[in-house]
């Protein structure tokens, strides 16, 4: 489009008073910058031209390269080269190891959260390695633009969880950047194309790019620009493409499927980079031939036709079509409403993506930026409105929360606060209260997920408000606020509104999800919703049981001498009762039982309520509480 240009490679461009502000694309296989000059928004190549920087680091004892310097030295030394990094930001060591095919790298074992890599320079975290791909594009920035940049806008998957947004802030940060935004992949794709100065409509952003998976659901009015929806996987993408056709490759080889296993680490990297030459040339090509040597021979020589290519690509892009189902489902929208559908990520260069995910949507898809491009150009022009260099009121971005958070309740309950898909920013606030007498403190649990039940969701992080007034059970009124900046990063706080007694933290995951959890957790809520509408009335029922249980025993102990010989009996078989309801699985029991505990108790309580008034008349005429009660 118009829109976009690219400088001459070796040109400087000249200072001017503009604040320097970059939109930056950390990719999973390569990573861009780019800024915007005299109002147009244009990639930044390196010296020779190059306007990609390969996502990889290789680490030796004196020294650090990036690029294809990097790239270059995979198969030669893959323990030390980090490739693919970004699917290890925020993600523990199990879901690390778990990972395929395996990673060659060896791993702290010490360092479970936060996992660490062992490097000639000591242990180095994804956070730290990442760091290195952001410092050449800085660099890169501030000789071109001629001056000190004043931030730079990000990209990240749109199902990027806290921990791995706060781990892409991090390495960022490392770098030398200051972040002005966080900014979604398909949020920035739809910029780039300019779909924001369009009146209305609705567009999809379709996102595949080497290591990640997003679909947005984009609803455009008046210039504002609202992501209405949102799926996706963070564990596909182009290079499980290659997988799937190095698998192929194995099959069809002298050495069998079984030494596939047995490869060295530097095997399969020439494995996997062959698999990805042979794909690359099928975009253009119905047919290619190649050749693959392992061990010093040709273990397999032959052609490969697109159509069986296709074969093996479609499984991968049905997983992309079920969240584009989902994400639709979400919206409450049918797939022909969508005008116009977004194509970004270097995978969507496959022609049968392509020509599956136009089938899919009944419309011809959107190609004219190049996807590798199309987000860091999207960003530029972010960057350029949050360096004051353009009016905000000129572009509009509201983001979404792709998962709801929530508190846990008594009976390991979820409440949620703020319901998956609502848009940022957003704070939401709900009142809560004690649950025994005399209770000075809460514990607040914070979780992410669709179940009801506190162990079907993810949990994110704990904290305590001390100080609360001693009061009788459900006296006491905590207000616990939720608030979700623009970059989706989440703080939760808490006030007693008596005292003011406050409380709060800011969520900071040290790790991420796991690979099954993102695409997995909205399905299992899905498929156990009726499961999980009579655990929770399960639930409700026995702490409601529980309640009562504790405050009869409450009120026994402390006014014992009330209890007739024929109470003390009555309530103890109605207690019981109760307290068997509450360990079985009936609902209805158990409401049953709080009832006939309630008319036992009866008369006690009422002896309760009588010696209660006449101990607040004692030494007071009628005329002195009636004078009290006009008053």
């Amino acid at each position: 489009m118009s829109l976009m240009q690219i400088s001459e490679p070796g040109q400087t461009l000249a200072p001017h008073a503009r604040r320097l502000a970059v939109g930056i694309d950390l990719g999973t296989t390569n990573s861009l910058v780019a800024s915007v000059i005299n109002g147009v928004a244009e990639c930044l190549p390196d010296v020779v031209g190059a306007l990609l920087l390969p996502s990889a680091v290789h680490i030796a004892a004196d020294k650090i390269e990036v690029g294809e310097d990097a790239k270059a030295r995979s198969a030669l030394d893959p323990e030390h080269t980090f490739i693919s990094i970004k699917r290890l930001m925020g993600r523990g060591l199990d879901d690390v190891q778990q990972m395929k095919p395996a990673l060659p790298y060896r791993f702290d074992p010490h360092e479970p959260a936060v996992p660490r890599m062992h490097t000639p320079q000591g242990w180095m975290s994804a956070v730290e390695i990442s760091a290195e791909i952001l410092k050449p594009l800085k660099v890169r920035a501030e000789e071109r633009l001629g001056g000190e940049l004043v931030g730079a806008v990000i990209t990240v998957p749109a199902y990027f969880d806290d921990a791995q947004r706060q781990a892409t802030r991090d390495a960022a940060r490392l770098a030398g950047l200051h972040v002005l935004r966080l900014l979604n992949e398909p949020t920035a794709a739809a910029l780039a194309y300019g779909l924001d100065t369009h009146a209305t409509g609705l567009i999809a952003v379709y996102d595949l790019g080497g290591g990640t998976f997003d679909i947005s659901i984009l609803r455009l009015r008046q210039g504002v620009f609202e992501v209405i929806a949102t799926g996706g996987d963070t564990q596909l993408g182009g290079d499980d493409f290659d997988h799937a056709l190095a698998l192929w490759l194995m099959e069809r080889s002298s050495l069998g499927t079984a030494a596939n296993e047995m490869l060295s680490a530097g095997e399969q990297r020439h494995l996997s980079r062959t698999a990805c030459a042979i794909k690359e040339a099928l975009t253009g090509n119905e047919q290619t031939c190649a050749r693959l040597d392992l061990r010093g021979e040709t273990v397999w020589s032959g052609c490969l036709t697109r159509n069986e290519f296709n074969t093996l690509a479609d499984p991968l892009i049905e997983r992309t079509l079920t969240a584009c189902a989902q994400a639709l489902k979400d919206a409450g929208i049918a797939a022909s409403e969508i005008q116009d559908v977004v194509m970004v990520g270097g995978a969507t260069r496959v022609p049968r993506v392509r020509e599956r995910v136009s089938a899919f949507f009944g419309r011809e898809v959107l190609t004219d930026i190049d996807p590798d491009k199309v987000v860091a150009l999207g960003a530029a022009l972010q960057a350029d409105v949050l360096a004051g260099n353009k009016s905000a009121d000129e572009m509009v971005l509201l983001d979404v929360t792709p998962l709801s958070l929530g508190l846990e309740t008594m009976g390991g309950l979820v409440e949620t606060i703020i319901p998956r898909n609502t848009t940022l920013p957003v704070a939401r606030a709900q009142e809560f209260t004690t649950f025994k007498d005399g209770q000075t403190a809460i514990s607040l649990h914070i979780v992410q997920g669709e179940r009801d039940s506190v162990e079907h969701n993810r949990s994110l992080a704990r904290f305590s408000l001390r100080g609360i007034p001693a009061m009788v059970a459900g006296a006491a009124r905590v207000r616990v606020t939720f608030q979700i900046d623009a970059d989706g990063l989440l703080t939760v706080s808490a006030q007693e509104k008596i005292t003011g007694t406050h409380s709060e933290i800011q969520v900071k995951p040290s790790y991420g999800l796991s690979e099954e959890n993102v695409e997995q957790m909205l399905r299992s809520a899905f498929d156990h919703a009726s499961d999980d509408v009579h655990a929770r009335r399960l639930r409700e029922a026995r702490v409601e049981g529980a309640r009562s249980l504790e405050a009869i025993d409450s009120a026994m102990a402390s006014d014992a001498a009330l209890l007739t010989e024929i109470d003390r009996p009555i309530l103890l078989a109605a207690r019981a009762l109760l307290d068997q309801a509450i360990q079985g699985e009936d609902t209805q029991a158990i409401h049953e039982a709080v009832e006939h505990l309630e008319n036992a108790a009866l008369p006690f309580i009422q002896r309760r309520m009588n010696q209660a008034v006449s101990r607040a008349l004692a030494g007071h005429s009628v005329d002195e509480m009636a004078a009290q009660m006009q008053r």
